[in-house]
């Protein structure tokens, strides 16, 4: 039987340290660094650390969270249990901006993507792209068959960059956006080259909004925060 995607929990969130956090001494950032991100492990079953700043000048860091439960308790579990991990560590860390949703099997493919990023492996490439991403309403009403096959190309551009994996995130009616797309990648202008293909494709005309994007530099495991010492 045709594997299909797993239907999962993945919350982006994009932080940054406040102005108090730069006046404690090195030894006091590093506790706040483990207790944070020990907190936050408990909100999901599995979190991941990329690096913004430089990237971007608002925010410092983008930290993923996925949860493999889907039932209707799963998301009102992990975001109580997000607040929950943030609260002691308000005053010198903020929440800017978060993207979310589900992954689910897509409509325009029969069997899972060799393409498609698992959220849970320990495994990361070095650079992380996440954004939201907004159809046009004409793109809704256009025949199924007709956005299948404009799809279909679209789908052909990446497959030609075997190298960068995706994750589509459904979030329909839960956040201002439609979807959140995220991208995994060794190599940025490999990326940068598939992105410029894939805006001469016959599908690009209905996309309404794709942007603001976040870039990331991985960074593991605990010592991951250790530059902002």
């Amino acid at each position: 039987m045709a594997e299909q995607t797993p239907v999962t929990l993945n919350h982006f969130a994009l932080a940054a340290f406040t102005p108090e956090y730069w006046t404690l001494t090195p030894e006091e950032r590093q506790r706040i660094h483990r207790g944070w991100l020990t907190a936050l492990r408990s909100a999901g079953d599995v979190l991941h650390c990329y690096q913004t700043y430089g990237a971007e000048a608002a925010n410092d860091l983008l930290v993923w969270t996925a949860r493999g439960r889907s039932d209707a308790g799963s998301a009102s579990e992990f975001f109580g249990a997000f607040a929950a991990a943030i609260a002691p560590y308000r005053r010198w860390v903020t929440v800017r901006e978060t993207l979310w949703g589900f992954t689910r099997p897509s409509q325009y493919t029969k069997t899972r993507s060799t393409q498609e990023m698992d959220p849970f492996s320990a495994s990361r490439a070095p650079y992380l792209v996440v954004y939201p991403f907004v159809k046009t309403a004409e793109w809704y009403q256009a025949p199924e068959d007709e956005r299948r096959r404009m799809m279909g190309g679209h789908i052909r551009v990446g497959k030609q960059y075997e190298d960068i994996t995706q994750l589509l995130l459904y979030s329909f009616g839960l956040q201002d956006q439609e979807f959140v797309v995220v991208y995994e990648m060794a190599d940025l202008l490999r990326f940068l080259g598939l992105v410029q293909e894939l805006r001469s494709t016959e599908a690009r005309p209905y996309t309404a909004r794709d942007w603001p994007l976040h870039a990331g530099v991985l960074q593991p495991d605990f010592d991951a925060l250790a530059r902002w010492l």
